[in-house]
C-alpha cells in the first residue's frame, strides 16, 4: 500500500513536536520564562509620565546597525555581552531598585526575555521586557531618536 512510508512519517514527526495552539508569537506566558512583560501602550504611558525607566537595546549588533533609530533614551548592548557590561557605567552604578526594560527585534521576544532574565539573575529587581519589541513600538509611533553612529 504506502511503499514510500518514511517522508509520511517525518511529516507526523514534525507536525507532533509543533505548538498545538494557535497563539501569536509575542504570546509568551510569564510561567516558563520567569519575566514579566510590558505592553507598548504601557510604556508610551511610562514616557508620557516621565516615569524613569532605564531602557535596554537588545537587538543584534545587524539589526541595530541597519536601524535608523532607536527607543529615546535607550542604551544599546549586545545580550551574549550583558554580563560583561554589567561591571561597567552606566549599568554598574545603576541602583537595584531601578525600573528596566528590554526590548528586540526577536519574533518572540526571545532576546529581550533573555536579557531580562541575565539582569534578574544578577540583582535587579524591576525588569521586563518590550512584549513585541521594537516592530510594536514602531507600529504605536512610541517615541524614538536616531541611534548614535559609529
Amino acid at each position: 500500500m504506502l511503499r514510500n512510508w518514511k517522508p509520511f512519517a517525518f511529516l507526523i514527526a514534525l507536525l507532533a513536536i509543533l505548538p498545538l495552539s494557535a497563539a501569536g508569537v509575542n504570546d509568551v506566558p510569564k510561567k516558563t520564562t520567569g519575566v514579566d512583560l510590558i505592553t507598548v501602550e504601557e510604556l508610551k504611558a511610562k514616557f508620557s509620565a516621565n516615569e524613569a525607566v532605564v531602557i535596554l537595546d537588545v537587538r543584534g549588533s545587524e539589526s541595530y546597525a541597519n536601524s535608523d533609530s532607536k527607543i529615546k533614551g535607550a542604551i544599546h548592548v549586545n545580550v551574549r555581552k550583558l554580563k560583561f557590561r554589567l561591571g561597567f557605567a552606566p549599568l554598574k552604578d545603576m541602583p537595584k531598585d531601578r525600573e528596566l526594560v528590554t526590548y528586540c527585534a526577536c519574533p518572540s521576544d526571545e532576546a529581550s526575555i533573555r536579557a531580562a532574565q541575565i539582569l534578574l539573575e544578577n540583582g535587579f529587581k524591576k525588569v521586563r521586557a518590550l512584549k513585541g519589541g521594537w516592530r510594536e513600538w514602531q507600529k504605536a509611533a512610541g517615541p524614538v531618536e536616531p541611534r548614535p553612529r559609529g
